[in-house]
């Protein structure tokens, strides 16, 4: 292994998981779903989502592979379709509104306040850390070998682990960026999204045209 040659993919690994998962912007629907919950509880609901998101994350990435011989799907093609759409996730945030596969239903967060830790599986967890557009690029990313799939892990486990610290600080980072502090960073974060979507489209046609 090229220790070297990974280098460019742990950052676009980093900067693709950063700009979609956005701890920033969703601190403060971390903050809606766990109002009225003590610290102790916010930080296990933090935990909990989290580890959650990254076990979904690390077993699509893993079984990559083999998803892609059981339904006879191309690299190209996934990256073409994942592209498209983490594209259209990046176009709704750079509109100032979530998407609608990667934003929880007012109905996901009625039933989600049943239960206190509830709410790290859904909605936390799913869809707004694990998404389709975070699982379309974790697989698209980790499709070039397992040093690929190592780098992509690697790359989500510091997300995680950024997101965390981002969630137990919510309070604090909501007051210090305000409101349109939170819809600046948000748009900015849609525009690098939907940059990578397009680059995930260009290089899936490019495969397509070279085989």
């Amino acid at each position: 292994m090229n220790l070297g040659s990974l280098v460019g993919p742990f950052g676009v690994a980093l900067a693709g998981f950063f700009a979609i998962m956005n701890p920033i912007a969703n601190t403060p629907i971390f903050i809606s779903v766990t109002a009225g919950d003590d610290a102790a509880t916010g930080r296990a609901v933090a935990r909990r989502s989290l580890v959650v998101a990254f076990i979904v994350v690390a077993i699509t990435t893993v079984s990559g592979n083999q998803l892609f011989r059981l339904f006879d799907i191309t690299l190209g093609t996934l990256r073409i379709t994942g592209g498209i759409l983490v594209f259209l996730i990046g176009f709704h945030m750079l509109q100032g509104s979530g998407s609608t596969v990667h934003t929880p239903s007012q109905e996901d967060l009625n039933s989600s306040r049943q239960s206190q830790l509830d709410v790290a599986i859904s909605p936390l967890a799913i869809p707004i850390l694990a998404g389709p557009g975070t699982i379309a690029t974790a697989m698209s990313l980790a499709a070039g070998g397992w040093d690929h799939v190592v780098v992509t892990l690697v790359a989500f486990a510091l997300i995680c682990l950024l997101t965390y610290l981002f969630f137990c600080q919510s309070g604090r980072i909501v007051r210090f960026l305000g409101q349109n502090g939170l819809n600046v960073i948000t748009r900015l974060m849609g525009l690098i999204v939907a940059s990578i979507g397009t680059g995930m489209v260009l290089a899936g046609l490019g495969m397509h045209a070279a085989s």
